[in-house]
């Protein structure tokens, strides 16, 4: 009798597979060195500790290429597993919803010359190409309408206006916060792959707290969270802040995914204990905590601002998180003026987002 394997995904048990359905998990990257299995009947364990189990799938998954009569040539593309193309740039798990912003390693080109120049110099630059994977267990998720590339499993769409009143309250909220009037909600057990895109994303975990954003960063959310806007609570950041009357607001306790203007890893977390933040331009991306946002002045005096060169300063007040990105207004200068324009350092950051 053909022994049966089981292995966990997400607290989820998986299975039963035969050997050679175990074999092809580990080739399609389902299951890694550290995934628990066990076989029927048996106790669990990592998958590291199941003998040539990793061996076999690699083998599977690098045939030997024949091409003209000669063996032992590099396979193609298509011949290679998926893990020689895509890798894993940024992960999170929150009970029965997982989160991956997947890396293609490297483009191959087009048929089209002048296409595969621009491909070739991008890859030279260390671009990658992004793609956010969602995966479910019995859960769901909301994401950005017109975000979905593909998807498959168990899943089924939802997005339900809630009468007049609710198709209401998302026109508004489209209009006040630059994002889509509606965020489908999918439902069910299997993966969804979102838009690919050349963008930097950033994964959060909110703990039963709020977090405000800028317009246009909310990229996906665990559907639990509760995703809408919030007005600016005083004039000055309303009128002088560079972010409008309105921000979107992230509640509750889940992952939510944001597209980020520059690199993860270029993102400046600030934390804030009763203190004061000032910021020369509007490059703060998004906040959590009890903090009070406002624009002041540089200085106490009017002649002192004036004198300063700063002028008019975002301002953040409290107990919190204020996430930054410096190099904003770097990559803008560059895109408009080339390198030239950072040989003489600009005197003040009035970027926007």
């Amino acid at each position: 009798m053909t022994a049966l394997w089981y292995y966990k995904q997400m607290d989820q048990e998986v299975g039963p597979l035969s050997p050679n359905d175990l074999v092809q998990a580990v080739a399609q990257g389902l299951i890694v060195p550290e995934t628990e299995v066990r076989q029927e009947p048996g106790e669990w364990m990592s998958a590291s500790k199941v003998s040539g189990l990793f061996e076999r799938a690699t083998r599977t998954n690098q045939p030997v290429a024949i091409a003209n009569g000669v063996a032992g040539l590099k396979p193609s593309l298509a011949s290679q597993s998926s893990g020689d193309v895509i890798e894993v740039l940024d992960s999170a798990v929150h009970g029965s919803f997982k989160v991956e912003v997947l890396g293609y390693r490297s483009l191959s080109g087009s048929h089209d010359p002048s296409t595969a120049q621009t491909v070739f110099f991008a890859n030279q630059a260390g671009l990658k190409l992004k793609q956010v994977k969602v995966t479910l267990q019995n859960h769901e998720v909301q994401i950005e309408a017109g975000a979905l590339h593909y998807m498959h499993g168990r899943l089924e769409m939802d997005n339900k206006a809630g009468g007049v009143a609710g198709l209401g309250k998302a026109m508004l909220n489209k209009m006040l916060t630059n994002e889509a009037a509606f965020k489908p909600r999918y439902r069910g057990t299997g993966e969804l792959y979102l838009e690919p895109s050349f963008g930097h994303f950033l994964i959060y975990q909110l703990r039963n707290e709020e977090l405000i954003a800028d317009k246009g960063l909310f990229f996906c959310s665990d559907g639990s969270l509760e995703v809408g806007v919030v007005m600016q609570k005083n004039l000055s950041s309303a009128f002088l802040g560079g972010e409008g009357f309105f921000q979107t607001r992230v509640k509750g306790n889940g992952i939510c995914v944001f597209e980020l203007p520059v690199p993860a890893n270029e993102v400046r977390c600030v934390q804030l204990n009763n203190e004061t933040l000032k910021v020369d331009g509007n490059f703060a991306l998004m906040r959590t905590g009890n903090i009070e946002f406002t624009v002041e002045k540089s200085t106490k005096s009017l002649f002192g601002t004036l004198t300063s060169g700063e002028g008019l300063l975002q301002t953040f007040r409290g107990t919190g998180k204020v996430w930054l990105a410096p190099t904003q207004g770097i990559y803008q200068r560059i895109q408009l003026g080339g390198m030239s324009s950072l040989s003489v350092t600009q005197k003040s950051s009035n970027t926007t987002t």
